[in-house]
């Protein structure tokens, strides 16, 4: 009989590891007329894409800097790195440390502030 990790192989999709070798950053910035504050530029590591496209997760990074931000996906966040301020545009903040974990839900509007060069793991439901 087979070890039982290659009975789990066969029947079950890839793990995916956030760890050890990673595909080269995506760098960018958001659109310049909603960039409030900063050079608030970003790079991009997606790990994860479903078959259909709606579920993705990898690791972000920021510099700081503030920009405007309209969700239509729902995004959950463990903060690895820095610190975030969010601002809703109801009026509600939130400030986010290295170790925090949060969700932004599909239809928020507001700023994320960038206050110091953060990084996290993300998980997004389009």
């Amino acid at each position: 009989m087979p070890p039982q990790d290659t009975v789990l192989s066969a029947a079950f999709p890839k793990l995916i590891r956030f760890e050890g070798t990673l595909p080269e950053p995506e760098r960018f910035r958001p659109a310049a007329d909603r960039i409030i504050a900063g050079d608030p530029a970003q790079s991009l590591q997606n790990l994860f894409t479903s078959s259909d496209g709606r579920f993705t997760s990898g690791i972000w990074a920021a510099e700081r800097g503030t920009w405007k931000v309209v969700f239509t996906e729902s995004e959950f966040c463990h903060l690895l790195e820095g610190i975030i301020v969010v601002h809703g545009d109801d009026g509600s903040h939130a400030t986010f440390k290295a170790g925090d974990a949060f969700v932004t839900p599909a239809g928020f509007t507001g700023t994320w502030e960038i206050v110091e060069p953060a990084r996290k793991y993300y998980a997004i439901y389009e």
